[in-house]
């Protein structure tokens, strides 16, 4: 049987995965980066990357899935700004 810890848990990682959705539909589908920040987009990156790792160490199924689906789409939105901002500046 599951217990409450893990159905908020589940509840959780769904709810913060899902809520990353509409940003990174919008990005990878216009390619328009102007209005995010780098510097949040690669921090932001770098602590799903660090919750990743935390649930594989702890052996957290919700935590390992949902930020696995977290660290694919944000790490295209970051390749997607750092390109542009390159571009940019040699423009």
């Amino acid at each position: 049987m599951i217990s409450t810890q893990e159905i908020i848990s589940y509840l959780a990682a769904t709810l913060t995965t899902t809520s990353f959705l509409p940003q990174a539909i919008l990005t990878i589908k216009t390619k328009d980066t102007e209005g995010l920040s780098l510097g949040m987009y690669g921090m932001f990156t770098l602590g799903v990357l660090c919750w990743l790792i935390y649930g594989i160490h702890i052996a957290d199924e919700a935590i390992i899935v949902a930020n696995a689906i977290t660290l694919i789409l944000a790490g295209t939105i970051l390749s997607y700004k750092i390109y542009n901002t390159l571009i940019r500046k040699k423009d």
